[in-house]
This record gives structure tokens, sequence and C-alpha cells, in this order.
């Protein structure tokens, strides 16, 4: 919380599905105000392959390998959803111009562990560095694990022990003194890669669990069930490490599950928000869902944030009471339902009238809000408005033309409150090589999303 104000920032920019035919890249970010390079990419380091899809990142040491000195948070890992490949970047020799590191290659993971598809990767007290994976090398889902060796990023094999592993994967967070790892959900790789088809959900390709693993076993234990269509996302413990409990956003079901561990010792679920969808004409189905897509907590553990991709806003909620979240900031990015657009609202639940367009330097943002990112002191939301490219492509088809952006929000931590900075804006749509899709932001020296405390 007290740590110093972040001044750079890194984010994967994405070009499969857009049409140009160039390598993804590590853009890295100047944020800080007062510098003459404010808002601006002053790095880019290109993929030497096409079409990896990167999406998410992590470490290589975070606040798990407390207290071992010889650990330093020096190489980012960037696993490539689609390809399967794992880049290490160097971010340590110097932080405002990253290297490549190393490469591990698909065959890799498909031979040591049979698994593709990496999502998440964080790094574990041991050393090593744990990747969640979405499916098997053929594009079925597989909810397996595998673990890098932290010196070497040689692939060791499956974390995962016993014949049990969940149908699907996604993300995944750790809780050692409650001897627990909890993932979740999304989709088969080979069902959601090129869009989504809501008949999918029924058919049984999306998720709906949060499954349980005992973390000194790395068995799998228990799967909570959050009801059919739901498809969980991102999940996070609250921070505290004593703390036996956390929320997870569920993307279809526009619910925030807060998951607890029960007087038994197993594990339960129990819906605290919901996001009404509204009833709508001129879009895929009459009902559109906010599609919370992105969630995190403050690192004090006392507010809760999430980003409602269609809809177009982003939520703070006053978590003091874990059981009943307290909405007490929002703030609309674009979306699907801004006035002048192509979709109508009939019928809505939370709003009077469809939202204004949101315009920022002159510039009406495609897309909606969707990874969130938030500072030390928890005064400012990083926001960026691609999901996915196969997904972007699909639902909003301007963002592959005009690019992402990343906005930042100004957070009234007293109170709660959320409002939109004017003066930051970060256009992709001006990159070099054209458009690219901007996803996860990450501090160098770690953040609300990527360290977990031991």
């Amino acid at each position: 919380l007290k740590g110093p104000r972040e001044e750079i920032v890194y984010l994967p920019c994405i070009y499969r599905n857009t049409g140009i035919e160039k390598p993804d890249y590590l853009a890295t970010v100047d944020v800080n105000p007062k510098s003459p390079h404010y808002c601006q990419v002053i790095h880019r380091l290109p993929m030497p392959n096409l079409k990896d899809e990167l999406h998410h990142s992590g470490w290589n040491s975070c606040s798990s390998c407390f207290g071992d000195a010889t650990k330093k948070r020096n190489r980012l890992i960037l696993p490539s959803l689609i390809s399967s490949r794992i880049y290490v970047v160097d971010v340590g020799t110097d932080m405002r111009a990253p290297r490549i590191h190393k490469v591990v290659e698909p065959v890799e993971l498909f031979w040591k562990g049979n698994v593709a598809n990496p999502h998440t990767s964080h790094c574990l007290g041991s050393g090593d560095i744990l990747i969640s994976c979405l499916g098997d090398p053929s594009g079925n889902g597989k909810g397996g694990f595998i673990l890098l060796d932290g010196e070497t990023f040689e692939v060791k094999g499956n974390w995962e022990k016993g014949g049990k592993v969940p149908s699907l994967g996604y993300d995944f967070w750790y809780q050692p003194r409650h001897n627990v790892l909890m993932s979740t959900e999304w989709g088969a790789p080979k069902v959601l890669a090129n869009g989504f088809n809501p008949a999918d959900v029924a058919r049984g390709h999306y998720g709906r669990h949060i499954n349980v693993w005992d973390w000194s076993t790395h068995t799998y234990l228990q799967a909570v069930d959050l009801g059919q269509g739901s498809i969980p996302l991102e999940i996070r413990f609250l921070h505290n490490p004593d703390a036996a409990e956390g929320f997870v956003g569920c993307a279809l079901s526009g619910a925030v599950h807060r998951f607890y561990k029960t007087e038994k010792g197993d594990w339960a679920a129990e819906k605290v928000i919901e996001v009404p969808s509204k009833k709508v004409q001129g879009w895929l189905l009459p009902d559109m869902p906010g599609l919370i897509t992105d969630i995190l907590i403050s690192l004090d553990d006392r507010f809760l944030y999430f980003s409602n991709w269609l809809h177009g806003d982003i939520r703070q909620y006053d978590i003091s009471n874990t059981r009943q979240p307290k909405l007490v900031g929002q703030v609309f990015l674009g979306g699907s339902i801004a006035k002048g657009g192509a979709v109508t609202v009939v019928e809505d639940k939370e709003l009077r009238c469809q939202p204004e367009p949101f315009v920022i330097k002159g510039k009406r943002v495609p897309g909606g809000p969707q990874m969130i990112q938030l500072s030390l002191d928890g005064k400012r939301l990083y926001v960026t408005s691609s999901l996915y490219s196969g997904w972007d492509k699909q639902f909003y088809p301007d963002l592959l033309k005009e690019g992402s952006v990343m906005l930042q929000i100004d957070v009234d931590t007293e109170r709660g409150g959320l409002k939109v900075n004017e003066n930051f804006l970060v256009d992709f749509g001006k990159e070099p090589d054209g458009p690219v899709l901007a996803h996860e932001i990450r501090y160098p020296g770690g953040d609300c999303t990527s360290d977990i405390w031991v």
C-alpha cells in the first residue's frame, strides 16, 4: 500500500484477428505524470511468431518468495492463449526496454503435461512458476496445470496429481494457510477460439464451477457449482493470507459470488452481487448480460472492482462486510448500450436511459471496459478495452479497426467513487504497425492481482 507510485506499465498487444500480419508485442507505457513521455508507448518488444494471442502475464517471483534474498522480480512470464507458447521476458536488465530471455515452445507443454492454451501464471514460494491451462493439445477442455522451473524455465511437468482433473480451466489463486488452490472455468478452447455461440453453453462447453484443490497433495477435491451458464472467470482471495474467503466474477450470469470455507472444512459459495441483464433489440440475443470479465480487490481488502464489458461500466463496491457488498462507485466507458448505437434497450432494471457514448480527448472510445489494474495506494484504476481478439471481432468489430485504449479512473478511497481522468488516454489505434488490441496491465513492482502473500 505504501509502495512507490507506478511509473511504467506493461501490456501485451495483440494482432491476431485484426487482419494485420504482425506478431503480438509487449508494450511499455509511461504513466508518470511528470514525464515528457506521459501516456506514450516508450518501447515495443515484438514476439518472434505470428498469432500467439498474448493474454495474461505473471512474475518469476513475488510476495510468495518473501524472505528469500536470492529472488528477484526480473522475469515476466507471458503465456500465449492460442499458440500455447510461453515467453519469458527479461525486465531486469532494462526495465524500460524488456527483451526476450527464453521461449518455451508448445510441444513442451503437449509432451510433458498433455496440456495447452496456458492462461494464468503465479510464482510459488518454492521458486517455481505455476500456470493454469484451458485445454489439451487437441483443443478439448481440460483444467490442468504446468510447472516451470523458476531458474531455467524448463517445463517440469504437471502440478496436479491423481487421476481427477476438471473438464475446464481458466484462472486460479492459492492460499497455503488454508491448504487450498481454487481454479475457475471458461470454456473448451476449440469452441471459444473464434467467437461465442450461445448454444455452446447449453451443450456444456462453458464453465460453471469453482474447482477446489488440496494445496499440499495437488489433488482435486471438490467442485462448487455456480449454476448453468455462469462462466466463472477471474477469482481473487482477499489479500489477507489468514482470510478463508474471496470473490469470483461470473461473465454470463452477471453475478459475483463470495466463496468461503465452511465449518466442516470444505468450500461453498453464495451470490452477493447480481448485475441484471437488459432486454434489448438489435443485438445477438434478446437479453444482454453485463459480462463481468475482470475483477480485483484493493490491497487493503476494502474495495472490490469489476468491469461489465458489454454494458460498459466499471463498478466499485465497499466489501467491509464481505457478505453484503455495497455499490459506492460506477462509471460508464463505452459498451454496447450507449445512445446512438445499433442496440435499443427496451427494459432496464437499473438505468432510466441509455448512457451517453464515451468520448475522451475528442475520441469516441470503441469497445467496453475490460481488464483493470489498481495502483498500490488504491487511488488510480487503469482500464483497457479488449477482451480477446476472437470475441472482440464478434462483439466490437470497430475495436479491431480502431484499436483499444488504456484509460485511468481516479478513485475516492475514503467514501468510494469513480471519476475518469480526462487527461489520460493511451490510444492503441495509433501504433506504428496499425491498430492493436492491448490487454492486461502489469506494474514492474507487482500489483493487486499478481501477488499472493503466504
